[in-house]
């Protein structure tokens, strides 16, 4: 693993970089040995290491630790409710990979440890008196970082309690520890792969990631009839190009994984220098939307801050409104109207 402790050993580090260094932020420095192989040492702007290594920019005081209010929505000690049909349950605050674009920083690698076994039947019992909850994300950290005991454990209690349930396994592990996803791991995915279903939840935000080994990793699960769709987030100088979203969507499409979701960045402290101007954003959603398909097109969406809630990002197409008819403009361009 590449830490704090050896990153020096192994990467020439730019001065934003070394300044971090110096002066550490709350989320960890902590790298798979297999996805740090992916980085170009020789590219400062490689997109994979502007991703997990951190830089100095990070110790701005700017934006919102719980942008999205979880603390508020959180009704056990690890069960977020926010939608009505769905909640989040924190598995763990631990991750294989740490990336510097984070979301739930005023969790993750807190040293908050592994749910326990208390905190699960906690979250049960709220499950158990709540009918309307459908879905639900089982999240972090990465769940993928807990034991196969504890694994086991966690999905035989939630299929125990509500088989109607959709488990939502949401993990970066894929494309950042590949290799955890063996033989005996999927025994017990597919032992309790009954009633309402899993859906694996991945995350790759460049094509780089996408290699023999990941694909190999996503292949286990829906091979095994889990669908996988992947959840990319826009970041500045990783992915901000039509070009290499156009090429990401096609290649996660090619390998049986449906591209869900483009997120824009989270106002969350430490993360600003990786925020795509939601301007160039749409401008970028609607390059995409010429060149892709229904298929292959994730949504541009935005969590809104104080708890709002996710918005879709997109042009508006409808360009009047009049009595009898609509006037759309086509994504090249031309006007259209359609009757009332």
């Amino acid at each position: 693993m590449v830490t704090k402790d050896n990153i020096e050993e192994k990467l020439d580090l730019t001065e934003s970089e070394r300044k971090w260094l110096e002066n550490p932020s709350s989320l960890p420095l902590l790298v798979t040995d297999y996805f740090f192989s992916l980085i170009d040492k020789n590219n400062i702007d490689d997109p994979i290491r502007r991703q997990v290594i951190p830089q100095s920019e990070e110790n701005r005081g700017e934006d919102f630790l719980d942008p999205l209010l979880e603390v508020n929505y959180s009704v056990t000690e690890r069960l977020i409710h926010h939608y009505n049909n769905r909640c989040a349950l924190l598995t763990t605050d631990r991750c294989f990979t740490y990336c510097r674009h984070c979301f739930r920083r005023r969790f993750t690698g807190t040293s908050s440890g592994a749910i326990s076994t208390e905190q699960i039947d906690d979250a049960i019992t709220y499950l158990k008196a709540h009918n309307e909850v459908k879905e639900l994300l089982l999240t972090g950290g990465d769940l993928f970082t807990l034991s196969n005991e504890r694994l086991e454990y966690l999905f035989k209690s939630l299929r125990e309690a509500r088989k109607d349930i959709i488990l939502r396994l949401c993990t970066r592990a894929v494309a950042t520890a590949p290799e955890r996803f063996d033989d005996s791991l999927m025994e017990i995915i597919k032992k309790y792969n009954f009633g309402a279903p899993f859906v694996l939840m991945a995350q790759f935000n460049h094509p780089v990631e996408l290699t023999d080994k990941a694909i190999k990793a996503v292949s286990r699960f829906i091979d095994i009839g889990i669908p996988a769709y992947n959840q990319s987030v826009l970041l500045k100088g990783v992915n901000d190009n039509v070009d290499i979203l156009e090429e990401l969507s096609n290649k996660l499409m090619y390998n049986r994984i449906k591209p869900y979701y483009l997120f824009q960045g989270d106002q969350v402290c430490g993360t600003k220098h990786l925020r795509v101007d939601i301007v160039k954003g749409l401008e970028i959603e609607k390059e995409l939307r010429k060149r892709l398909s229904g298929l292959t097109m994730p949504q541009y969406t935005a969590d809104l801050p104080q708890g709002g809630g996710k918005v879709i990002l997109t042009e508006n197409y409808l360009k009047e409104i009049h009595e009898d008819h609509v006037v759309f403009e086509t994504p090249d361009g031309e006007r259209r109207s359609y009757p009332r």
